[in-house]
């Protein structure tokens, strides 16, 4: 048997193109890093006055960066492996819609009630 027939009696892709090449790599790398330097360019500079429309662009930029990992290095597409992929899209995004939530919650609540007397001390005269 040949390393050819091999990878198709496995349901492997036709050339192996479904393990990625490195092109695909490379442009998941590049847009990766593009992806996390803009929202710290963003941070670092103040180029968003308002602090909540800066975190909704940071969280927008996340959830783009989280679908570049799942094309380009986890390899999901709408077609592999009977839907699995689509189970794994998923949860995927209830989990990112948890973790979000829950730390912005955690954060504010942190900020809120961390030091209460700080509040009280610019109320007096």
């Amino acid at each position: 048997m040949s390393a050819h027939n091999h990878a198709e009696g496995h349901g492997h892709a036709h050339g192996g193109a479904a393990h990625g090449s490195f092109r695909g790599y490379l442009t998941g790398f590049v847009l990766s890093a593009i992806l996390t330097a803009i929202p710290f360019w963003l941070v670092m500079t103040g180029a968003i006055d308002n602090k909540q429309a800066t975190a909704i662009v940071i969280m927008a930029f996340a959830v783009v960066q989280i679908v570049v990992h799942m094309i380009f290095f986890l390899h999901m597409n709408t077609g592999s492996e009977g839907g699995w992929s689509m189970l794994a899209l998923i949860f995927t995004l209830i989990l990112v819609v948890i973790v979000l939530t829950g730390s912005l919650w955690v954060m504010y609540h942190l900020n809120a009630n961390m030091m209460p007397g700080l509040h009280d001390m610019r109320e007096m005269p």
